[in-house]
């Protein structure tokens, strides 16, 4: 899973107003964390944005319920998807939040009472809760929720090198549930969610990506300390320039970014996210939608127009011409890594005495008291 919580960024030393001024206009951008609403002016952040980007989507735990609800208030047209890793036993064990669950489904219900109409799940599929995840999209879909999946990714920003899925027929056939579900759907958005959650078969399967990834080229990723880097899939951070002393165009084109670009079109992690997937979903528009026209043909004469066993390799492993330890190879799971956080020095000399949950809970626990 994601380990971020375990290193977190100095306040002081993260993302000023003043440089969020210097971002370029984007038609998307989504804030992400950590948790983005511990900070305090995360509203005078989005209103900053909007004046940037077309649309704003923020990923959080749902914790913060108020502050959530008030900014939703301000901005009606915001995106939330909140984080809940399957249903209420599944998700608590993996969160380690006792009434986790709870929390994040009444934020989202308070949400949807208040008329909001992009929020939703946000689920990172794993061998522990891959049998959570059509009966937490039948719940999304009833309240009309959007639902977001990922899989297991290794980064320097997920603070983790040995994410990896051990059972992959399991996964990927609950996966096959999932996307047959999206396809029976008369919603073309989830159609096309279903060919990004094929695109996950087949990445946990260590295959090639199914369409290009053209980060660092028409998207980007910046972190707490302005670095902008391709995306927060790498191993290892690949800075482009950082935005605090930079202008952008400068930053964009320097010697330093298409450095970094040559690195991105050689890069082998095949990653599979949506940051990636959904701008080369739209701009090789055709191979989704070849793929979605064959499979919504079938749909009128199959009840079930999908099968995980499409992808080549998942015939090859069942048939036993592929081994466990051969597709392990093909992950970026490294389980002798030592895992590069991304810290600058000033946010690692604070986990010298206290560990990251501490500083965290210390963080909100001062925030609670100002009220």
């Amino acid at each position: 899973m994601c380990n971020r919580y375990k290193a977190p960024s100095k306040p002081e030393e993260e993302l000023s107003i003043a440089t969020i001024k210097k971002l370029p206009k984007m038609y998307f951008t989504n804030i992400t964390g950590g948790e983005p609403f511990i900070r305090t002016d995360l509203p005078d952040i989005v209103r900053e944005l909007y004046k940037k980007s077309d649309r704003i989507v923020i990923s959080t735990n749902g914790f913060f319920t108020d502050r959530i609800v008030a900014l939703a208030k301000e901005f009606p047209q915001i995106g939330i998807r909140i984080s809940i890793e399957g249903l209420e036993k599944t998700n608590n064990e993996i969160r380690g939040l006792e009434n986790g669950f709870q929390r994040g489904y009444q934020t989202l219900k308070k949400l949807r009472q208040m008329g909001m109409k992009d929020v939703g799940f946000g689920m990172t599929v794993q061998d522990k809760n891959a049998p959570d995840l059509v009966p937490l999209y039948q719940i999304s879909n009833k309240l009309g929720m959007e639902f977001a999946t990922a899989s297991l990714h290794n980064s320097f920003y997920f603070v983790e090198a040995k994410n990896i899925i051990k059972n992959r027929p399991m996964v990927a056939h609950n996966f096959e549930k999932l996307i047959n579900q999206l396809l029976k759907s008369n919603s073309p958005k989830k159609w096309f969610r279903a060919y990004f959650n094929h695109g996950l078969i087949n990445y946990i399967y260590g295959q090639k990506r199914l369409l290009p990834c053209d980060m660092s080229f028409d998207t980007f990723f910046i972190d707490p300390y302005g670095d902008v880097m391709p995306c927060n899939g790498t191993k290892d951070k690949e800075v482009m320039g950082n935005l605090n002393d930079q202008s952008w165009d400068e930053l964009w084109n320097s010697p330093e970014a298409e450095a970094v670009r040559k690195k991105v079109r050689c890069c082998d992690r095949n990653c599979w996210m949506i940051g990636s997937v959904s701008p080369a979903m739209h701009k090789y528009i055709w191979k989704p939608a070849i793929w979605v026209a064959v499979h919504k043909f079938k749909a009128l004469f199959s009840k079930k127009p999908y099968s995980m066993y499409e992808n080549k390799i998942c015939r090859d492993y069942r048939d036993g011409k592929v081994t466990k330890e051969q597709l392990d190879k093909c992950s970026t799971c490294d389980m002798c890594a030592t895992v590069n956080n991304g810290l600058s020095a000033a946010s690692m000399e604070q986990l010298k005495n206290k560990t990251g949950e501490e500083i965290v809970d210390a963080d909100i626990a001062s925030q609670m008291k100002k009220g």
